[in-house]
């Protein structure tokens, strides 16, 4: 059996890391290709250093663009690869241009098409990658579902139950193998001058939160009464796009937030595990704040991680930030994680060596 694993975004990457070290351990034909969704691949090949991941075989280096001239590119260029280097299966993971290009390239070839985290749903279709999860999911042949509640929005779509595993999310199998890498490699909390529960940790990066200047506007507002009632620092690795649109709406920086450049992805890491409380859009980031048990506030109208929501440790606060940051703070650490045992990665290649025997 040869696997195609495509990817090319970071996230991507991070979630495919436990499904790339399971193929080489059990030693089974693959190869990774890169679409250069967000940076080249050489921009990336120190991201694949620092996780201890083979090179990719493949790169595309498509850069950004707008939504359908980038997912053509992919797309064509996926297209020919799988044709000079046919798999048996390709894996894609998640929500991105790259998931579509790719589950799409090789639906048409009639290579079978496994999905990573599939049945996540925000039924928000304003949301690229809303539309983007449930393409990938209906033309797949194989859907690796994180969790029960993934499975049946998967059902409740007319996909029949004998394509539908659920596995658990290999962002546990990455947070555990790439937590235990960081630590052994770098110490985010002394280079910066932190205390592991002395300060809260922020993301903003979602175009419906920097684009709009009035909501950019109450989020900044709200870390300022948030850091006003807790005393607490907020650390802020901005994303350029956050900086740039907070320069052009005019926007100060509050009191207590600290705003740095941002970070690696392990030090990043170690950044969540020490934190006391985590703001974000991020959706990767809800999952990630719930395996470690930190609580979480989502600056976002709806997720598609209701799972998080569902064990307590994550709460939608649209603009209500204040309060919602006060419930969870009285929620504390250590909520039960939702997404398994850290074992999707095994779970998914296992399924592959059974069906193909």
């Amino acid at each position: 059996m040869k696997i195609a694993i495509i990817l090319g975004t970071r996230p991507e990457i991070i979630k495919m890391s436990p499904l790339i070290r399971e193929c080489e351990e059990r030693g089974l034909e693959y190869y990774i290709l890169h679409t250069g969704q967000h940076y080249s691949y050489e921009m990336d090949r120190i991201f694949f250093d620092q996780l201890q991941l083979p090179a990719a075989k493949y790169n595309l280096d498509v850069g950004s663009g707008l939504h359908g001239a980038q997912t053509g590119k992919m797309l064509s260029g996926i297209e020919q690869i799988l044709l000079e280097d046919t798999p048996d299966v390709v894996l894609v993971q998640g929500d991105t241009n790259t998931v579509l290009a790719g589950a799409l390239a090789a639906a048409k070839l009639h290579i079978k098409v496994g999905h990573v985290e599939a049945g996540l749903r925000s039924f928000d279709r304003t949301m690229p990658e809303e539309i983007n999860r449930i393409m990938a999911d209906h033309i797949s042949d194989y859907l690796f579902a994180p969790t029960g509640t993934s499975k049946l929005n998967l059902l409740a779509e007319g996909i029949p139950q004998e394509k539908i595993f659920v596995t658990g999310n290999t962002v546990v199998d990455a947070v555990y193998q790439n937590l235990e890498i960081s630590r052994q490699t770098v110490d985010p909390l002394k280079d910066m001058g932190l205390q592991e529960q002395g300060y809260f940790l922020t993301t903003v990066h979602r175009a419906e939160n920097t684009d709009s200047k009035t909501r950019l506007s109450a989020i900044l507002d709200g870390f300022r009464q948030v850091y006003g009632e807790f005393r607490l620092p907020i650390i802020f690795p901005a994303h350029p796009r956050t900086v740039k649109m907070m320069h052009e709406f005019g926007l100060q920086v509050p009191a207590g937030v600290r705003i740095t450049e941002p970070v690696g992805y392990l030090e990043f890491l170690q950044l969540e595990s020490g934190a006391r409380l985590i703001l974000t859009d991020s959706g990767g980031l809800q999952e990630e704040a719930c395996i470690l048990g930190v609580p979480c506030v989502t600056l976002r109208d709806n997720t598609e991680r209701p799972e998080t929501v569902d064990v307590g440790a994550n709460i939608i606060a649209g603009r209500d930030i204040v309060s919602c940051t006060r419930r969870m703070m009285q929620v504390g650490n250590g909520c039960k994680n939702p997404y398994g045992e850290g074992d999707a990665g095994k779970l998914i290649i296992e399924l592959f060596e059974r069906i193909k025997n």
